[in-house]
């Protein structure tokens, strides 16, 4: 059974900082990319930030500049650095990623259950 856990959401004032952790447990063969995606209340779920086995990434234009995404393969985590954050980043964060469970099974997508992030002006 493969999880995606998230942490470090929380409150914070405008231009503060926050840094999210999404770690994968469970049976795990192979992690390709993995991401953040977010839910603001009454919109759709959007691509935040990706990042690629090989350590490429990309961006929301919305977020250049400010996030930083990165992964420690060996520990199977995903981090997003927040740095002067506004009040429309508030949304709930969610850490995605395809995953191979084993050698012989196909490729599966799994989302962690969201990791809540306000921004007060």
């Amino acid at each position: 059974q493969v999880q995606l856990m998230e942490s470090g959401g929380g409150l914070v004032q405008a231009g503060g900082s926050l840094r999210l952790s999404c770690a994968a447990s469970g049976s795990i063969f192979s992690i390709n990319a993995m991401g953040w995606y977010r839910q603001a209340p009454g919109k759709q779920r959007e691509l935040v930030a990706h990042i690629t086995s090989g350590l490429s990434t990309n961006y929301a234009d919305s977020v250049k500049g400010r996030f930083t995404i990165s992964r420690d393969n060996a520990k199977n985590t995903v981090y997003l650095q927040m740095n002067s954050l506004k009040p429309e980043d508030t949304a709930v964060y969610f850490c995605n990623a395809p995953i191979r469970p084993s050698r012989w099974s196909g490729v599966y997508d799994y989302w962690g259950q969201g990791t809540q992030v306000t921004v007060s002006s």
